[in-house]
């Protein structure tokens, strides 16, 4: 095995993956299928390893080649690791793999059962295929971000995960994986092309769906799930801390107000909005009354639906999140272990990313 591989374990072992290094989306990607077990093997510019690179951690479970792309030499060792792969991935703009002499028809000449992850914001279509963008621009074109915020405040960036990789890099690791099913059928590969702007808003098809019922409007502050009901919200407490109140079924509601000491008549009926203002200001006090670990040691156990809204530090003890295995160090960095868990074949621990590249005909040799 060499410097960096992912072990064969795992319910993609033996599976080998080509990534043409990029950022984002795409070696998120590669990542999620080296930690299923797949033989993991990024390609990308000569000189450009850097280990301690703060981003370096997305880079585990990888073996690391280093080629001019530019280069005959180069560009003929990598289109040999083509015809011994399984999937290629490519987070470029649109028609850069093709100039490159690595796009879907050249490689489909070399591998006909290649399978051919294409990650991009816009997709490889459409009028703004061509055009640079990020995950928010992504987003704000989905209707997404117009639906995160307060009302009469500006809609707030969800961190980069709905769009890069809860829209990006999930629906192509989705993708690839349904190919690699139909593929055994077939014996073909077939081009896989992820867009966030596809992928993003699948994420939100509740949301569709309940505005097809007339149940989801587009103004904000007036929707369940978007801090508009008090019984779905967060609260600061007497430390400055925070708890997450998620009580929406009338059970769980009604074990709320019995864990603050709530009579149901003070604040009414739970889903009559014209009662939100009152509850709002009642839950907003009584949990201003006690720190947040207070309350959650009074909620512990209970079916409130009321949690701690904890850091990424205290993430990292959390009982259950020790547990369950949630957290692992890789090369001495804490960072998500591989998810979900299989019965039978669980994956191994991915190795640190590695800190020298190894030779080209040294792969998959």
């Amino acid at each position: 095995m060499t410097d960096g591989a992912t072990s064969a374990r795992g319910p993609l072992g033996g599976i080998r993956v080509l990534e043409l290094a990029g950022v984002g989306p795409a070696p998120h990607a590669a990542m999620l299928l080296g930690d299923l077990g797949a033989d993991v093997v990024r390609v990308q510019r000569r000189g450009s390893l850097a280990p301690d690179r703060p981003a370096a951690a997305g880079l585990r479970g990888r073996t690391i080649v280093e080629a001019d792309l530019k280069d005959a030499a180069d560009l003929r060792d990598i289109r040999g690791l083509v015809q011994r792969a399984d999937i290629l991935i490519e987070g470029f703009r649109p028609g850069v793999a093709e100039r490159m002499g690595l796009g879907p028809d050249d490689v489909a000449e070399l591998n006909p059962r290649l399978i051919y992850g294409r990650m991009t914001g816009w997709g490889q279509t459409g009028p703004r295929a061509a055009e640079a963008g990020h995950d928010l621009n992504y987003i704000a074109m989905t209707g997404l971000l117009h639906a995160v915020g307060r009302p009469g405040e500006r809609p707030v960036p969800p961190l980069n995960l709905f769009g890069d990789f809860g829209g990006g890099s999930m629906f192509l690791v989705i993708g690839l994986v349904a190919a690699l099913v139909e593929r055994q059928s077939s014996g073909r590969g077939q081009v896989v092309d992820a867009a966030i702007v596809n992928g993003a808003p699948m994420l939100g098809h509740l949301l569709w769906a309940m505005r097809g019922a007339g149940r989801w409007s587009d103004d904000r502050g007036v929707n369940v799930f978007d801090g508009s009901a008090p019984f779905y919200d967060t609260y600061e407490c007497a430390d400055g801390k925070y708890v997450a109140v998620a009580a929406l079924e009338p059970q769980f509601f009604s074990e709320l107000l019995a864990v603050l000491g709530i009579d149901p008549l003070e604040v009414g009926e739970q889903r009559d909005p014209a009662g939100f203002p009152r509850m709002r200001t009642i839950f907003t006090e009584r949990f201003g009354s006690r720190t947040r670990d207070e309350w959650a040691a009074m909620f512990a156990g209970t079916d409130a639906c009321v949690t701690p809204v904890l850091t990424f530090a205290e993430a990292e003890t959390d009982a259950h999140m020790v547990g369950r295995g949630v957290f692992t160090a890789i090369g001495g960095v804490t960072q998500p272990a591989p998810a979900p868990a299989f019965s039978r074949t669980s994956p191994a621990l991915p190795t640190p990313p590695p800190r020298r590249p190894a030779e080209t005909a040294d792969v998959w040799a």
